[in-house]
């Protein structure tokens, strides 16, 4: 008996049919049978079916005589399904990687419920994935399993069968069927809710809901969608027969008129001629399961009054109503917004006229995300080494809580924004300020740069248009023109810089000012970083960092870092930083292994309490290894990256450590110590050597003293590599001696010749 049967029924869907079935086919779980059910399709799903049940031994083809809807062939799948568990997947959806692995631990560690609840995400043509908006009702906190009573929110989740596992047995014992008709789910998605003894959840996008453009039931116009007054009729006849369920009347009463507004508003749903008649049904609902006293919002209650009334004309009046509102709502915002703007550009022209203010400086990062980055290295530097200057930081409100006391905040946009701009005598950012910023004579623009550049930047992604984006090259360069100083960490940053972004500037080779850190943090502040973030004192924590990839419009993680884990036993962490263009959070083990870090202000604290570092093409690499710590880079897509971005040298030629092509590699190289072995110490020591002369713990001071205080010829000479003492991990792991035994293949020599930018 394997443990889930999923059914998955076909009709019209040959475009996806294929996609869905490898997607259940090709899970980590493979105790599985897949029950496909040819629903008399007139296109080629029975063959696709027939196809996959040739290949593989665990489906079953059904092919049902003639069309009788989505229930009839669900039910067609039930009456076929032998599995401990049901798993239902429209033909056009499909499951996530690694899913049923999900569904299958989380239901033995739950106790095997009669319901497991899990989330999906909508896709659409355009590959954007958006997960549902009420996952926060899936949290995995609190005892489980437990009854619907304790968690009442669940019936605000979309009333759909297959974002749930059900036990066979308890679908058997209840004799749950599917109706005809459409929005056949919601006579049986409600009572198998209510009726379960025992429910849990799986807060994990298992499920991909596909948004098609056209061909969905449900955006199909016709009267087929007056099939939901009979599903509804369904639903309060089966807690008519059960007592014991009255109480979910009034929930039950406000979800069936929500859903019948839904149906009404929907484009394309209701013929023209047919919305009055769904608003008499409608209204003949809502007097019959009424129920006094049902809370619900204010906008609901309007939706419910405009259904309790009934008729097509009010409802055509309170709409008009309601959309001369929101227009003249619209348009009262944009002429504020205009009045604003036009005052704000008169505003920043009047402070243009006023003299600068040689004592104020005003910092920016990542476009007002937060203190932090090289910008907050340097803020931090003027109020050491230059106090007499007033700093301001320009952060979004919500970055508020990350700007020192000593410093000001400056909110984007504002007046005092504005002003910043026009009177600060020093202005440093790690990107551009506005465009519409003009640089006055006597202003001083220090452009940080955030890292070491391995993938092409500036003009050099002329030739690159998936990773250019539409980029404004001549807007490129006149921002750069503005720049009078430009940070570098090393001789590659300098040549990369000065041809990406040519312009008359001078360029500081003074190493990275977000790095000093590492040469003054303590043992102390490595174990209260990893306290913060939930370390445990005895493992080692992997800091998994990805950089964006061009090529893609979704931006998946390439790891499953719950199955990662899994195979590397308790010792390991991992700490999790999406980057900003990942559509979806990490993966969240029930035991707390995968932190998610992506929110964290600054990447710099996640490097000290990490142990090793896990990167792909991420500049992230080249600080890391100021710290001297192991570094494993994962190349899984090399070709495809170096076709879309490109890269300025060859890193599997060059790299810092240990390197992997896929998941099992990465897990062979910690499971057999290749990420901390001499050879990748060596490799690293060569990177430090070519990529970190000049991180010595005092670049932001030197840039202050040059720029600021004018002492360019009494610089803190710079430290040599083999004298320095960055702060040590904490793992003690990471102590033990390597085999003397492991031949070290050949590794490049400190002092060989390697390429800086081949293309140079």
């Amino acid at each position: 008996m394997p443990r889930f049967s999923v059914i998955v029924p076909a009709y019209k869907v040959q475009a996806y049919l294929h996609e869905c079935l490898e997607s259940v086919l090709g899970q980590s779980f493979p105790d599985l049978e897949l029950i496909a059910v040819d629903d008399c399709s007139p296109d080629a799903c029975g063959a696709v079916i027939d196809e996959f049940a040739a290949r593989d031994a665990r489906v079953l083809a059904v092919h049902l005589p003639e069309n009788a809807g989505l229930g009839h062939a669900r039910n067609a799948g039930l009456e076929r399904a032998t599995g401990d568990y049901l798993v239902f997947l429209d033909g056009d959806d499909t499951l996530t990687p690694d899913a049923l692995r999900a569904v299958a631990d989380r239901l033995k560690e739950t106790g095997d419920p009669d319901v497991l609840v899990y989330d999906y995400a909508r896709t659409y043509w355009t590959g954007e994935a958006v997960r549902n908006q009420v996952a926060t009702q899936l949290t995995e906190e609190g005892p489980a399993p437990f009854r619907l009573e304790e968690r009442p929110g669940l019936l605000g989740l979309l009333m759909v069968v297959w974002n749930k596992a059900y036990r066979r047995e308890f679908v058997e014992r209840a004799g749950f069927r599917f109706p005809p008709g459409y929005y056949e789910d919601t006579p049986w998605t409600y009572p198998a809710l209510m009726s379960a003894d025992t429910i849990a959840t799986l807060d994990r996008v298992c499920v991909h809901y596909r948004q098609r453009r056209h061909g969905s039931i449900l955006g199909t116009s016709g009267r087929g969608h007056f099939d939901v007054f009979e599903q509804y009729d369904r639903l309060f006849a089966h807690v008519a027969a059960h007592p014991e369920l009255d109480r979910w009347r009034p929930v039950l009463f406000r979800r069936m008129l929500d859903h019948f507004a839904t149906v009404f508003v929907k484009r394309g749903r209701l013929p023209r001629a047919a919305r009055a008649e769904f608003l008499r049904r409608a209204r003949a609902h809502y007097r019959r399961y009424r129920v006094p006293g049902a809370p619900a919002t204010a906008r609901t209650r309007l939706r419910h009054l405009m259904i309790g009334l009934g008729t097509h004309r009010t409802y055509r009046l309170l709409s008009l109503l309601s959309r001369i509102r929101r227009r003249a709502v619209r348009l009262t915002a944009r002429s504020r917004h205009a009045l604003r703007d036009a005052a704000l550009r008169f505003h920043y022209r009047l402070q243009r006229c006023l003299p600068l203010r040689a004592d104020r400086a005003v910092f920016s990062s990542h476009r007002g995300r937060g203190h932090g980055c090289n910008p907050g290295a340097l803020e931090s530097a003027f109020r050491s080494f230059a106090p007499h200057i007033r700093t301001s930081w320009i952060a979004h409100p919500e970055h508020r809580r990350t700007v020192p006391d000593r410093a000001r905040h400056v909110r984007p946009g504002t007046a005092a924004y504005w002003t910043a701009l026009a009177r600060s005598k020093y202005l440093v950012n790690n990107v551009d300020f506005d465009r519409r910023m003009v640089k006055r004579p006597g202003q001083i623009m220090i452009q940080t740069q955030h890292g070491t550049p391995l993938k092409r930047m500036g003009l050099d992604l002329q030739d690159r248009p998936a990773a250019a984006h539409g980029t404004d090259f001549a807007e490129l360069l006149r921002g750069a023109d503005k720049w009078d100083y430009c940070l570098s960490a090393n001789r590659h940053s300098t040549l990369v810089w000065e041809r990406a972004f040519p312009s008359s500037y001078t360029t500081l080779e003074y190493g990275l000012p977000r790095n000093d850190v590492f040469q003054h943090a303590t043992p102390a502040d490595v174990d209260r970083l990893r306290a913060s973030l939930g370390v445990p004192a005895d493992a080692v924590a992997v800091l998994y960092a990805p950089t964006y990839r061009d090529y893609r419009r979704a931006q998946p993680y390439a790891l499953d870092l719950e199955r990662v884990l899994d195979r590397l036993g308790p010792g390991f962490v991992v700490l999790a930083r999406a980057h900003p263009a990942h559509t979806a959070p990490p993966t969240r083990t029930a035991g707390g292994r995968v932190i998610d870090v992506s929110g964290r202000p600054g990447v710099e604290s996640l490097c000290l309490a990490s142990d090793v570092l896990v990167t792909d093409y991420s500049s992230l690499m080249f600080d890391y290894a100021v710290l001297d710590r192991p570094i494993v880079v994962l190349a899984d897509d090399r070709e495809a990256y170096e076709a879309a971005r490109g890269t300025y040298f060859d890193l599997h030629a060059f790299p810092p450590g240990a390197l992997a092509h896929g998941e099992d590699e990465l897990v062979d190289v910690f499971t057999t110590g290749r990420w901390r072995d001499e050879r990748s110490s060596r490799l690293r020591a060569a990177f430090r050597e070519r990529f970190c002369p000049y991180d010595d713990g005092r670049a932001a001071e030197r840039v202050v003293r040059h720029v600021v205080l004018g002492e360019s010829d009494r610089l803190p000479p710079f430290v040599p590599l083999a004298e320095r003492r960055p702060v040590p991990p904490a793992a003690a792991a990471l102590a033990r001696v390597p085999d003397p035994e492991r031949p070290l293949g050949s590794v490049p020599a400190p002092n060989t010749a390697v390429p800086l930018t081949e293309t140079l």
